[in-house]
């Protein structure tokens, strides 16, 4: 067992990484084998990760479960359950692991996670149901042409469909799924918005990333940022050239993300060069535009580039509200709201955007939940996850009661009904779930 400390103190700001996914070794299995060995020796030592994810405490038990309790005596096959449970939150490396870089231990324990999926997506061991699920906008479109019928198949109350699903699709019939929309937010934002002239950020244009959530299943969000900024001034253009490939991530097709990186990328950029700020809706996709991709393709200047000018929708808000001022008509929310934090948004290391953004909001008292839903994604909706899924995000839930607030919002759609869903197996549920955007434009009197 390795003698780490967690006292240990880095030599410096800690940093990351980048994912040399290019690079024989990076999913060789014998190098990997023995990275795995030695991360895993040294978590051992520290476990200041053991309320996180399911993976530590899948990793404390295998190892304690050993005649010695060392890693060496762990068979390598069981290593895949720890990789099985992480969700890539990344609040072991943000808020909780002290060996990251520049520590010489270097620790980036979920981009190890991410190599094994690499290494089982190289070799065909993923999942045709998985894969099928990362073709989100194949998805959405095919939903979308048929939303009454695919919105019906997938409601949680169906017991027809749901367990066909539960059977075919390893998705549990208990689990709730996004909805279908036949008119998409793109093809919604064709009309056009009339801007404030009059308010303080008048002037500023903003491009606004759909992303394929916002684009197919939740158009609601984006309408709502538009009305916003057109009323704080903002003249805004939609697209969306195709998902950023967090979904593909998760499964380890590291070539595919890095390809629409390039696509999305380009797009952006040219609207970046007209005099237009890039604000991404959904902040998994800010996330991917601002870190996973430039760790993916560090010496790829133009994305550096898009990385650098890319805002997060809270972000975004709040930056108008600093830099120009923020236009009057806000009324309370009476009631108060209970606000998650989103995992994918504090992974962005901005600070919590969103609460400074409600916080616009007068005479409206905002409670912070700021602790993992324990959804992540499409792994929550797994089969054999879902109820690990709401076991993790039960503090959340429980806080979210505790709280007795009239609204419950989170940044991550996902994660926003998925602590509903927990709020109800606590017999307390929360009547809806809401994005913060939609708190805005609801006190502005926009929806």
């Amino acid at each position: 067992m390795s003698d780490a400390n967690p006292g240990d103190a880095n030599a410096g700001a800690p940093f990351r990484r980048p994912l040399a996914w290019q690079d024989p070794a990076f999913d060789d299995p014998e190098k990997l084998d023995a990275e795995f060995r030695r991360v895993f020796d040294i978590c051992h030592g520290c476990r200041r990760c053991f309320n996180l994810c399911d993976s530590f405490p899948r990793l404390f038990d295998l190892i304690d479960a050993t005649p010695s309790e060392v890693i060496e005596e762990v068979a390598s096959s069981d290593f895949k359950s720890v990789v099985d449970a992480c969700t890539l939150c990344d609040m072991c490396f943000m808020t909780k692991c002290p060996y990251v870089p520049p520590h010489p231990f270097d620790l980036d324990f979920p981009h190890l996670m991410l190599r094994y999926r690499a290494m089982e997506f190289r070799a065909g061991k993923t999942g045709f149901a998985d894969r099928a699920l990362t073709e989100t906008d194949r998805n959405g479109r095919l939903g979308g042409a048929v939303a009454p019928l695919a919105n019906w198949a997938t409601a949680t109350g169906n017991r027809l469909s749901r367990p066909v699903m539960e059977k075919v699709a390893d998705i549990h019939r208990d689990a709730a799924l996004p909805k279908f929309h036949g008119k998409t937010f793109v093809a919604r934002a064709r009309e056009p918005a009339t801007v404030n002239a009059k308010a303080p950020g008048f002037g500023r244009k903003a491009v606004l990333y759909a992303t394929c959530f916002v684009n197919y299943h939740n158009p609601g969000i984006g309408e709502a940022a538009r009305k916003i900024l057109a009323h704080n001034g903002v003249e805004t253009e939609v697209v969306h050239p195709i998902c950023c490939g967090m979904p593909k991530l998760e499964q380890g097709d590291i070539q595919t993300v890095v390809d629409r990186a390039r696509k999305i990328s380009a797009e952006l950029l040219g609207w970046r060069d007209k005099g237009y700020d890039v604000v991404a809706l959904i902040p998994s996709c800010a996330l991917m535009i601002k870190s996973e991709w430039p760790l993916m393709l560090p010496d790829d200047a133009e994305i550096k580039r898009l990385a650098e000018c890319t805002f997060d929708l809270s972000q975004y808000v709040v930056d108008i509200a600093k830099k120009n001022g923020i236009a009057d008509g806000l009324s309370p929310l009476q009631g108060g709201v209970s606000a998650h934090l989103a995992c994918h948004a504090r992974a962005q290391n901005m600070g919590p955007k969103a609460i400074e953004m409600l916080k616009l909001i007068p005479e409206t008292e905002i409670a912070t939940i700021e602790r993992c839903s324990g959804h992540g994604g499409s792994w929550g909706v797994k089969t054999e996850n879902f109820e690990l899924a709401l076991k993790v995000g039960k503090p959340v839930a429980r806080q979210a009661v505790k709280n007795a607030k009239a609204y419950l919002a989170s940044e991550c759609p996902l994660a926003a009904e998925h602590i509903r869903q927990g709020t109800e197996r606590l017999e307390a549920p929360a009547a809806r779930s809401w994005h913060p955007i939609e708190l805005l434009a609801k006190a502005y009197g926009l929806i």
